[in-house]
């Protein structure tokens, strides 16, 4: 991602409706971790400016950004954010080191998604909990996916055959973004960049209702825009010796 897209997020992610619902997306599934035990180390990969990772620290995470922009490190940073520089294919950090392990929007970006997922797992201890999001269908190729610097969309059967492929055992996927996928698709068509954007705070407002609307309703299993992902690494096998 440019630097320039990187500062325009981080300009508009504390208001913008579709960062506001991921981040309470993110929020929830937080929620449920806590109940299966403690917060521990999280590791926020391709972060930008750290506003999901912000969300790891408020909900008691030991949190580390890593980003392969220099621009998106030095804005955590100053955000008083953890960060590193770092490729998601070859990250540098041990393995089994992160109890949890965020890649919102990341493997759309790299040609080689194989090994950044392949990454994800190795730095996972065994039963560490993996949160993925990626773009979905290549139908609604546009050029917001060239100028946000996407090399594909997936389909849930790509995405899931990426990340088994890599070990990790897949807990839920889910569409996200699915009763506005009819508005985006006609709106990618006539848009010459990315739609991520300012908007008037009544139009924010209506967007966030809508989106907002879909956590109540049974549409998950349908299209959407976006794709989501809650994964883990196994456990390793019990070796028994007699």
């Amino acid at each position: 991602m440019e630097a320039t897209e990187i500062r325009r997020t981080v300009e508009l992610e504390d208001h913008h409706w579709w960062y506001r619902e991921r981040r309470a997306i993110l929020a929830r599934e937080l929620r449920a971790l806590r109940r299966r035990g403690a917060p521990g180390r999280a590791l926020d990969i391709g972060a930008a400016g750290g506003g999901n990772t912000r969300v790891l620290v408020r909900h008691g995470w030991d949190a580390l950004v890593a980003d392969y922009s220099e621009t998106a490190v030095e804005l955590a940073q100053g955000r008083g954010l953890r960060a590193i520089h770092a490729d998601a294919r070859d990250l540098p950090l041990p393995d089994g080191w992160f109890d949890l392990v965020l890649a919102f929007d990341v493997l759309e970006h790299i040609e080689e998604d194989d090994r950044a997922a392949g990454e994800i797992v190795r730095v996972l201890r065994p039963g560490g909990t993996a949160l993925i999001t990626v773009p979905c269908d290549m139908a609604l190729w546009s050029a917001h996916d060239v100028a946000s610097g996407h090399v594909r969309r997936y389909t849930r059967e790509t995405l899931r055959a990426l990340l088994k492929g890599q070990g990790l055992i897949l807990d839920r996927l889910w569409s996200w973004n699915v009763l506005l996928r009819p508005v985006v698709a006609v709106r990618r068509k006539h848009t010459s960049g990315s739609d991520v954007m300012e908007t008037s705070s009544l139009v924010n407002a209506g967007l966030s209702a809508v989106i907002t609307a879909e956590r109540y309703l049974p549409v998950k299993s349908l299209p959407g825009v976006s794709l989501i992902v809650r994964a883990h690494r196994p456990h390793l096998p019990t070796v028994s010796i007699t």
